[in-house]
């Protein structure tokens, strides 16, 4: 995408700046989006987008601009004023590159650049919103989206890398609503990988518009949840996003370098139960937060964080590597040209155990089985978290009573991974955006179903 002569006249004018270490990465984007509001199409968009960014190291502080030329004087114009107040003497010598190309993990077939697909997308949503209102008749609305990308990337740095990937994203969502009267309800229903509209294949319409419908009815007859400490059940898949939130993002040298991470002296130290193993892996074969390189260049792989309870890892980027001594784990992710790389998660989860789930509703005398996590808040390095419970059941003597709304989880990462006390095995990931200092990028979270000894749950009940 940029002429390799004009990659190396704009790296070699960095280091005459005086930049211990310079980059340039080019993105090129595809974009594709239709958007259904029950029987109808609401929205069809698609564009492209180009842009170079630039990155510019000295000691400890990270310069950055970025512009959608590809002129090597216009390039080295924004070099020259990212370093205006930095600018000491020149490096020697001019970069080599040495061209590498990551294998590809992750075949997609019908790709943007090949056919959008819209007419395709169209049909599954309109065929998935009619499932929904067939299951039943209290579904009063629905919103659907597809949504696919397809990013070319190509990076060099001062170091001699040059290496470029394609990287292509889909994810199909429902979310159905129920009424009755004055009262409404949502359900939802989300599929995704890194891999194009052959996903098709996998995901029927009729199974999405019934799960949707299912969750917004349930909800709809749902009681005011009870409130207190208590244990809780959390339910696979999406279930994954309070230790992403909570812990993860501690796990960042983003956060853990400037000791903003109450993890970050910790470790080879016990900091959660040791029934939780945690992994943060980017070579998942099609999985949404897969990548073959990381936004630096880096081979991806996956990574241990947690093994038994023991901190053995943190998520580490080329910044990250400097700041706090630890090997990078290829983890330098950004959302676009727009944005310097920083140390982020790919699909992280808690390892599956052996644990029944009858056992852990059984184990409970006065809880709460939280079948389906929604969003929240959380508190910057210390992992303080408020996530609501998109559908959850009341627990009462081993046994599961009935639905209920409104309900909140309270905790901290660090002290909701020692209640951490059943792991099951019906490990499942699911899709999500993370957003952060290099903006949102995908992102997936996953767990099976484990319980949760001790939480503070919050209700109206």
């Amino acid at each position: 995408m940029l002429e390799l002569n004009t990659a190396e006249t704009v790296i070699d004018h960095g280091l005459s700046l005086g930049a211990d270490f310079a980059e340039v990465f080019v993105e090129r984007s595809l974009t594709s989006a239709v958007n259904t509001l029950s029987s109808q199409v609401q929205a069809v968009e698609s564009g492209i987008d180009f842009g170079i960014g630039l990155r510019l190291v000295f000691g400890a502080k990270v310069l950055y601009g970025y512009t959608n030329k590809t002129a090597a004087d216009e390039l080295k114009r924004i070099m020259i004023e990212l370093a205006a107040k930095d600018q000491r003497d020149p490096r020697l010598g001019l970069v080599a590159f040495d061209f590498s190309s990551p294998e590809e993990r992750h075949p997609a077939t019908r790709t943007l650049s090949l056919d959008a697909d819209v007419e395709s997308k169209v049909a599954y949503l309109l065929a998935s919103d009619s499932a929904a209102r067939a299951a039943s008749n209290l579904i009063s609305q629905t919103r659907g989206m597809c949504r696919q990308k397809e990013q070319h990337v190509e990076i060099f740095n001062s170091e001699g890398c040059h290496t470029r990937d394609v990287r292509n994203y889909v994810r199909a969502t429902l979310t159905a609503i129920a009424a009755d009267g004055q009262e409404q309800a949502t359900g939802m229903w989300s599929d995704g990988g890194l891999l194009g509209w052959e996903i098709r294949e996998h995901v029927d319409p009729k199974k999405t518009g019934d799960e949707a419908a299912r969750q917004a009815v349930v909800n709809l007859g749902a009681k005011a949840c009870p409130s207190g400490r208590m244990p809780v059940v959390i339910g696979n898949g999406f279930g994954g996003v309070i230790f992403h939130e909570a812990c993860g993002h501690l796990l960042e040298t983003t956060s853990v370098a400037k000791k903003a991470s109450v993890f970050h002296d910790k470790m080879g130290e016990m900091i959660a139960n040791e029934a939780v193993s945690a992994v943060d892996d980017g070579t998942m074969v099609n999985e949404w937060g897969s990548i073959n390189i990381d936004d630096e260049g880096m081979e991806t792989q996956r990574t241990q964080l947690i093994k038994e309870g023991r901190l053995t890892s943190f998520l580490v980027d080329r910044m990250g590597a400097e700041q706090t001594g630890f090997d990078r784990t290829g983890s330098g992710r950004r959302e676009s040209y727009k944005y310097a790389p920083a140390s982020r998660m790919r699909n992280t989860f808690i390892e599956p155990g052996d644990a029944d789930f009858d056992d852990m509703i059984g184990s409970i005398d006065r809880g709460i089985f939280a079948a389906q996590m929604g969003g929240g808040s959380v508190q910057p390095g210390t992992g303080e978290f408020n996530f609501a419970v998109t559908e959850g059941y009341y627990v009462e003597d081993g046994k599961i009573q009935y639905p209920v709304k409104a309900a909140t989880l309270i905790s901290t990462g660090p002290a909701v991974l020692k209640e951490i006390s059943m792991v099951g095995r019906d490990f499942s990931l699911a899709c999500g955006m993370c957003g952060s200092v290099s903006g949102a990028v995908p992102t997936s979270v996953g767990q099976a179903t484990l319980k949760v000894d001790d939480i503070l749950v919050g209700g109206q009940g």
